[in-house]
């Protein structure tokens, strides 16, 4: 499945979720007052009575918002997990879902291998901490504020490590350097962990409409902020990819006019990435139609590249033609990056 078709599917989704909403009509009273009556089992699993206050505020785009606890301070999301083989997948899920409060409880003493799972967990998710911690239970709770953490802002810092790590990778590539490589590897974790966040935030924001108008984010548009963020971890990990293959040749040093070849095929590369991100923030279409159009000149590129790989040793040609071949990955990542415009100016208009 396409990101199109993927992105079509979900506002499918959506679209009935929509549609399943209640309709209410429109009355006046003598005096000219418009008023509608709000559904009965809403009104009752709040605690809502005659007299009761709810705050009615208005979105941008019209919409009216009617909170029936704007005075209250939300309480804590909060689920108790058992120590277990999938621990770490499910405190990852948790934190993902927007719960605030996870709860390792063991039957009797949590082991100390499994004690070093959760930290190790934990060092992966931005915000979240342990706060409590004893022989059979170990307490983690999310600090963060989210309306102080804009998709946009997220997105932004995991793209800017991204685009380095692909800066990176191919002066490792071109100089032989296995320490530059090395140091790609490790920034992937971050990318990583920006990439946590930001699903955490998407997901809340979508929970949470008032967030979604603080934030200026419509529901809608989560969803394409998630695809964008995966694409983007995806151009991190083609670069982890490269940099395992730059450890492999173990230092050697490659001709001069190869180099060359690299990185005229990596300027390519690294302008479809920048274009198709800066397309997606501004919602320029002919910036992401640019992005497409590049397509026959970086086959031109590489298979210039190909072609001149081997004539390199017969050691060092299969990795680098597979590093090669990783990195081309990247243009299809900002292709489907860049395929995301259109359907959120469409969202937006």
């Amino acid at each position: 499945m396409s990101v199109l078709d993927l992105l079509a599917f979900n506002l499918k989704i959506c679209g009935l979720a929509i549609e399943m909403g209640a309709f209410r009509k429109i009355q006046r009273t003598p005096s000219g007052t418009f008023f509608v009556c709000l559904p009965k089992d809403w009104a009752e699993r709040f605690g809502l009575k005659r007299g009761a206050v709810v705050a009615v505020s208005e979105t941008s785009d019209g919409k009216l918002l009617i909170d029936p606890e704007y005075g209250a301070t939300p309480s804590p999301r909060t689920i108790v997990l058992r120590p277990g083989p999938y621990l770490s997948r499910e405190i990852i899920g948790k934190y993902l879902l927007g719960f605030d409060i996870i709860r390792v409880e063991g039957k009797e003493n949590i082991s100390f291998e499994m004690r070093e799972t959760v930290k190790k967990t934990v060092s992966h998710l931005i915000g979240l901490e342990i706060i409590e911690e004893d022989y059979s239970k170990m307490v983690l709770q999310c600090l963060l504020e989210p309306s102080s953490f804009p998709p946009e802002k997220i997105l932004r810092r995991g793209y800017a490590i991204a685009a380095g790590m692909h800066r990176d990778v191919v002066n490792a590539l071109v100089n032989g350097d296995v320490h530059m490589a090395k140091s790609v590897i490790a920034r992937d974790e971050e990318v990583n962990r920006l990439y946590f966040l930001l699903v955490r935030i998407l997901r809340t924001i979508i929970q949470n409409p008032s967030l979604s108008e603080k934030l200026g984010v419509q529901p809608i548009e989560c969803l394409d902020y998630r695809l964008a963020a995966s694409l983007v971890e995806n151009i991190g990990d083609e670069c982890v990819r490269t940099a395992l293959k730059v450890m492999e040749l173990k230092g050697l040093k490659l001709t001069d006019p190869f180099k060359k070849l690299i990185v005229e095929f990596h300027t390519l590369l690294f302008e479809a990435h920048e274009n198709a991100l800066n397309a997606f923030f501004e919602g320029n279409i002919a910036l992401a139609e640019a992005v497409r159009n590049m397509r026959d000149e970086l086959g031109k590129a590489l298979g210039a590249v190909e072609k001149s790989a081997k004539e390199q040793s017969l050691e060092a040609m299969p990795h680098i033609l597979a590093a090669v071949s990783t990195l081309h990955q990247i243009y299809e990542h900002s292709v489907d990056i860049a395929d995301l415009v259109m359907p959120k100016k469409l969202q937006l208009s």
